[in-house]
């Protein structure tokens, strides 16, 4: 019996060092540098959670000053990396509110874009998913986030990447009307496939989709009965896109 409560009283100890290992002395007391020092530790160990804490710790002991204007900007990024892009995407629209005038405001745009920005997780890698087929919503705001930024600052250091970025996405939501533009060609449904065709034509230009689309509207306006409008469209994709050839669908009867 003396060895087991020995035991126990062993565990007892051990579990209450297990529960204070790395709490933090009373944070009440910290000053603003502790605070910034061990948000940006926590960065650089890549512990956003942690960094998060320290982040929010600071700006709520000290709302004013250089180091929350700091800390609202890097709690941002910490967000997007932590995987939370609302929460980024909310700590970049609140510096944006708080500093306009700021000579960093342009990397708070950029921010929003990142977090928005979609990134291809591990099945889409492997099974070689596009990111198209995914959520739009995504990519609509983040191409939103980084047109914004390159209209406000388009010398920003930010906005050539934000502009690359920007390509990427629009070439993915022309895919994406092209996705649905298929699908109704399947179901024969050919009035809504001229309809997504002629939306990606008009405003998805200069994107690889397009070739396809006036191909794909030639067809359908063969399987309408309009012989004119097709041939038409594929004098259109033949001038423009030489090389690439319609072949006329099935007319309907």
């Amino acid at each position: 019996m003396r060895h087991l409560t020995l035991v126990i009283l062993l565990l007892s100890v051990l579990t209450g060092c297990s529960m204070f290992k790395g709490k933090p002395e009373n944070q009440e007391k910290w000053p603003v540098e502790r605070f910034y020092q061990e948000a940006q530790r926590a960065m650089k160990s890549e512990d956003y959670k942690l960094a998060i804490d320290r982040f929010e710790g600071l700006i709520s002991h000290f709302p004013f000053g250089p180091y929350a204007q700091q800390a609202q900007l890097d709690i941002a990024y910490a967000y997007y990396k932590y995987n939370e892009p609302e929460s980024a995407v909310g700590a970049a629209d609140q510096f944006i509110k708080l500093y306009p005038r700021s000579e960093h405001v342009d990397y708070a745009y950029y921010i929003k874009g990142l977090a928005r920005f979609p990134h291809a997780d591990f099945l889409e890698k492997k099974f070689d998913l596009d990111l198209a087929q995914r959520d739009l919503q995504s990519l609509q705001d983040s191409f939103r986030d980084f047109a914004e930024l390159t209209q406000r600052y388009p010398a920003s250091r930010y906005a050539e990447d934000a502009r690359q970025r920007m390509i990427f996405l629009r070439n993915a939501l022309a895919r994406d009307e092209m996705y649905a533009a298929e699908f109704y060609m399947r179901k024969g449904a050919y009035a809504a496939v001229v309809n997504r065709t002629k939306y990606v034509i008009e405003h998805y230009d200069r994107t690889p989709s397009v070739p396809g689309a006036l191909e794909m509207m030639a067809r359908a306006y063969d399987h309408l009965g309009m012989p004119k409008l097709a041939e038409a469209t594929r004098r259109v994709l033949a001038l423009n896109f030489p090389g690439k050839q319609s072949s006329p669908g099935q007319p309907r009867e």
